[in-house]
């Protein structure tokens, strides 16, 4: 079966994208996925951006909004209301390219061998299937990074993880709605797709929350 994003991307309407980060970056990040945003993601993400980045899986541009004043980003959501809301929460001014494109279709030619970095937070765990069966979207994002461009980003992890309670009950109603897909999702698994594409990874875990760093593309 053709895999496809659009499950785990309808629930960001203009309605949820206003509430997404008291939501998901305040109160679950805190409580349940015990990785803070302000002291642990965001200087993951700020650490790797270079100076031609792409964005995938926007959320409502959170993360954007603390890159350098002059900056330019490109934005790629298959959910046109997650690039509207990110692209105006940044400036549209600021944003080079604003790609509607599903992950598991390969990208357009001209952005292959084109991105010094590309960041995916909180995007994996929202696609379907297995790590294994998302390993395509990894393989179409390898293609769109420069020689020595870097892939990074931030992916909550399934069981093994051994969430607490509000974590489980998250996971489970996530789950079964498929927002999320990321049950047998593991950090040893994460590790060796990560590898299938990159000669260097690596993989910090934090509460819940695996934050990964992929360079040198095979």
């Amino acid at each position: 079966m053709e895999k496809t994003t659009n499950m785990g991307a309808k629930v960001y309407t203009p309605l949820t994208l206003k509430l997404y980060d008291w939501w998901v970056l305040g109160i679950s990040n805190q409580f349940a996925w015990l990785c803070p945003t302000k002291d642990v993601l965001l200087p993951h993400f700020t650490k790797y951006v270079g100076n031609e980045h792409l964005d995938i899986g926007v959320g409502t541009g959170f993360y954007l909004t603390h890159l350098p004043q002059g900056s330019l980003v490109s934005l790629m959501d298959i959910n046109i209301s997650s690039l509207n809301a990110a692209s105006h929460r940044v400036g549209v001014e600021r944003v080079k390219d604003c790609i509607q494109h599903d992950v598991f279709k390969p990208f357009p030619k001209k952005f292959h061998d084109k991105f010094d970095s590309i960041s995916m937070f909180y995007l994996l765990h929202c696609l379907p299937g297995t790590l294994t069966e998302k390993s395509q979207a990894i393989a179409n994002a390898r293609d769109a990074l420069s020689t020595n461009g870097v892939l990074y980003g931030a992916t909550i992890l399934g069981e093994e993880a051994n969430h607490n309670y509000f974590g489980k009950k998250l996971m489970n109603v996530y789950n079964a709605k498929r927002i999320f897909s990321n049950k047998a999702d593991s950090k040893n698994t994460l590790q060796a797709m990560l590898s299938t594409y990159f000669y260097n990874v690596e993989i910090i875990q934090v509460g819940k929350v695996a934050l990964f760093c992929a360079q040198n593309k095979i």
